[in-house]
């Protein structure tokens, strides 16, 4: 029975050495090595399908070169050109009042009258005292006229000469003082009728009719030349230079804006600067003279007021807008020719209306994002929505606001 055992073990081996020995064919071994491959994917979890963002939608515009002014802006105040309290020059009842609280004046227009009686009395008093020493002046002449020829024959003495002669100069003397009370009699009778001054407006009137004035008292009106009016203003210390530097012997223009009408400024010119630095404020009075025929100015008004130092020509301008701030510093966005984004760093300057200037970083008829920056990333696809074209024109007269 061993050797049974033994004959199927070895015929086994034989068998099983003889399946060992079995070749397979290229394409059952190609699809053998195929399907765990393709079961193993099966049973792999999907991964997230790719995606890429889309062009921001964005608004551009060009860059373009325009001559803009180099500016201070200030605040100032509006003061009258010539300012006159009226005041009565003789006392008396005011007899009359001839104007309209508010009214424009010209120079010569009657404004009050005062009771005028006693001042003709007065007048009359003292042309009676001139016709008296004139008398008195003639008749000492004839004397001295007759003691002339006596003191020639020695009849009278030389001293009645002398004592004739001293009163024709004291009838003289005296007609002239007369004569001057006449012509100070006259000039109260005319301070009656009290006129204005200056052309300019009117303020409320300071006494009614019937009032009793003192001369050179307390003043019965106020009148203010509006046209032209003046700017008063204040610069630093540290920009004096530069205002002294660009005056050389011509006057600054300046615009004047009210707070209410900043699109509608009124020109000017520097006709003042102070001869000192205030020493508290550090700063230094500057006065411009500015036409106000509409009287659009009102005394004591403040103003926006930007002194024009220079004019800055051939300047690199994009709308307001389009600079941005990061903690980096200011920068724009730049569409290239491919429609991507460039994030650019930029130097502005001065404002300009809805223009700003840019010092560095942008070249003439760049095109800049102005809205949608946003969505924008730094070499990023954008979408133009609006039509491209250059960026819109200053105001008329307007530098900025």
């Amino acid at each position: 029975m061993r050797g049974r055992r033994r004959t199927r073990f070895a015929g086994g081996l034989s068998e099983y050495g003889a399946m060992r020995r079995v070749s397979f064919s290229p394409a059952a071994l190609g699809l053998a090595l195929f399907l765990p491959a393709l079961f193993a994917g099966a049973c792999q979890k999907k991964g997230p399908p790719s995606f890429e963002r889309p062009p921001a939608p964005v608004s551009v515009a060009k860059a373009v070169a325009r001559d803009v002014p180099i500016y201070l802006d200030e605040v100032g105040k509006c003061v009258a050109r010539e300012v006159v309290s009226v005041q009565p020059q003789v006392g008396g009842r005011i007899a009359e009042i001839r104007f309209e609280d508010g009214a424009d004046l010209k120079k010569g227009d009657l404004l009050f009258t005062i009771d005028a009686e006693p001042y003709r009395a007065a007048v009359a008093s003292a042309e009676a005292n001139v016709a008296r020493a004139k008398a008195v002046l003639d008749l000492s002449r004839v004397d001295l006229a007759r003691f002339a020829n006596l003191v020639a024959t020695q009849i009278v003495a030389q001293a009645d000469y002398d004592a004739k002669k001293s009163a024709v100069d004291v009838a003289a003397a005296e007609l002239r003082q007369n004569e001057a009370a006449l012509a100070t009699a006259r000039i109260n009778l005319q301070y009656c009728s009290i006129s204005s001054p200056i052309d300019g407006r009117a303020g409320h009137r300071l006494v009614d009719r019937g009032n009793v004035v003192a001369a050179n008292g307390s003043p019965l009106l106020v009148i203010e030349r509006l046209d032209p009016i003046y700017i008063d203003f204040t610069v630093t210390e540290h920009d004096l230079t530069a205002v002294q530097g660009r005056m050389g012997g011509k006057p600054l223009d300046v615009e004047v804006r009210l707070p209410d009408q900043p699109a509608n400024p009124l020109p000017g010119k520097v006709t003042f600067l102070d001869n000192a630095v205030q020493e508290g404020t550090g700063t230094v009075t500057i006065r411009a003279t500015v036409e106000n025929r509409q009287r659009r100015l009102w005394p004591g008004r403040f103003v926006r007021v930007r002194l024009v130092l220079a004019t800055l020509t051939a300047a690199i301008v994009v709308p307001a807008g389009a600079p941005q701030v990061s903690a980096k510093g200011p920068f724009v966005y730049v569409v290239k020719d491919d429609d991507t984004a460039e994030l650019r760093p930029v130097t502005p300057g001065q404002r300009q209306a809805d223009l700003v200037v840019i010092e560095q970083g942008i070249k003439l008829g760049e095109r800049v994002v102005v809205n949608g920056q946003l969505g924008v990333t730094p070499g990023g696809k954008v979408r133009v929505e609006e039509p491209q074209g250059a960026a819109p024109p200053p105001a008329k007269g307007a530098a900025g606001k």
